[in-house]
Formats: C-alpha cells, structure tokens, sequence
C-alpha cells in the first residue's frame, strides 16, 4: 500500500485511541501510541489477512503481548474493516466487545486473549508451532513491551522460539523505554536488548525509528533467515503523535480528560 495512505491509516488510529480512552476514563494511550505505526504496517501492507474471512485457516496471525495496548489494536482493526467505530462507545464497558484487554471470544479479528505480561509471546510461539506441525504456510506476529521483557517468560518462549527453528515467527519490540512506574532503566534495566535477542538465537533487525512508517516496512519486509525466528527492534517514542504525551512516564496508564483530548485531537488532525 502506499506510504502515504498508511500514514493516514495510522492518523485516524491515534485519534481513536484518543476517543477511545478519553470516553472510557481509562485506558493506556501511551503505549498504544507508539506501536500504532507497527500494527498499522502489519494490517494494511504485511500480513495475509481478510475482515471478510476473518478465521480463515492460513490467515496470518497477531498476538498483541503487551495487550495493555488494545486501543491500538482495536483501532487498527476497525481501521481495517472488523468492526464499525460505534464500538468505541463502549470501550471497557461490561457488554462491550473491546474489553480493556483483548479478548478472542468477543472481539472480531482477535487471535488471542492476552494481558498477563510474558503470555503473549508465549502464546505466539505455540501458534508458530503448532502451524509447523500441520504444514500451515500462516506467519506468526506478536508485539511485545520492553517492560515486559523483564518477565522471565518472554525469554522461555525465546529460548523454545530459537530451538525450535520457528522462521515463521516475528516478535516485534516496542522500545519505548517506558513502563507503568517509570523508565526501563529506573524499573529493571533490560540492557543491551539487541545482543541478548541475538544470543536467544534471534535474526535481529534493529529499526532506528520504529515511528517512522517506511523503516517499520523495510524491516517487516525483510525476509526471515531459514530456521531463525526473527526478532524486530522498533526503538519508538511513547504517546507519539501527541506533544504533552510524548516522552511522558505519567501517559502510560491515564486517559485524556476532555480538553486535553480536544488538544491531541486537534494536534493529530494538523
């Protein structure tokens, strides 16, 4: 698809995540902001995918690890062509279909319930597996949160994602350097990312600005090494797209009241 058409795609995301999280009084903009680009990449341009066969065997499939960041995902998704952005109205609510986390048995185009940090990876490499196994041609992607990967999890699944020689597997880190209490290096730090992927046995790429729709392409393009499941650094700005967001630990988990989401609408719409 066109750069240009998935910029615009990725615009109209954000400013639902605004919508979204400003209506529900709760959510996390933050972090969904800065994966937007990724997902919108992956939807529009990257994966084998069909709203209107939607459970097709051989689609590819997504697992949202960081699934803190459903607004992202869920208006990638009705970007896509799921479902109608009535929804968003009931965002978080009781009978609603776009829980605060995703959930497979309500929501169309889900792959998998996730939110416990580390199980969405986890999850992804059963799936990479389990297509293996059953002469699946589908790829296996899941976005995952640098605060995350302090999870012991995330790092079982790699070392099984690597022994298993799952080439039909991408996991794409959203590097923002932020997490709910403060940043990585404040938390836990998770050192030198990129050498522990490549000693996980990882085919690492490593994209400079993982906001940047044509690096985020160039990479997802990049096809895998045989035998190497493949691991995507997409170092990203948290709350990108929105100026008071951006670079701010306290967006994380708070939604916009009503003037400030005025602002960001207003600034996504510039």
């Amino acid at each position: 698809m066109d750069i240009q058409a998935l910029q615009v795609h990725a615009r109209h995301v954000r400013q639902n995540i605004i919508k979204m999280t400003a209506k529900a009084g709760a959510g996390h903009p933050g972090g969904s902001l800065s994966c937007t680009d990724a997902l919108v990449a992956l939807y529009f341009d990257v994966m084998n995918v069909d709203p209107k066969d939607e459970k097709n065997p051989q689609r590819d499939r997504f697992v949202l690890s960081k699934g803190h960041a459903a607004p992202a995902l869920y208006g990638t998704l009705c970007e896509r062509g799921y479902f109608e952005e009535k929804e968003f109205d009931l965002f978080r609510q009781l009978h609603g279909i776009l829980q605060g986390h995703p959930d497979i048995k309500k929501c169309p185009g889900v792959d998998a319930s996730t939110g416990s940090l580390g199980q969405g990876i986890s999850i992804a490499v059963g799936m990479a597996l389990g297509a293996r196994h059953t002469g699946n041609p589908c790829h296996v992607y899941t976005i995952v949160g640098d605060g995350e990967s302090q999870e012991g999890l995330v790092w079982e699944a790699s070392m099984a994602a690597a022994h298993y020689h799952l080439d039909n597997l991408t996991v794409i880190l959203d590097h923002n350097g932020m997490q709910i209490d403060g940043t990585n290096d404040e938390v836990m730090s998770i050192g030198d990312i990129h050498a522990k992927a490549v000693a996980f046995g990882y085919d690492v790429i490593e994209v400079a600005d993982g906001n940047d729709m044509q690096q985020v392409l160039d990479a997802l393009h990049t096809p895998p090494k045989e035998g190497k499941p493949r691991y995507i650094i997409l170092n990203t700005l948290k709350g990108k797209g929105v100026s008071f967001m951006e670079g701010q630990v306290g967006w994380h988990g708070k939604a916009p009241n009503a003037e400030q989401a005025a602002q960001a609408l207003k600034e996504l719409e510039d």
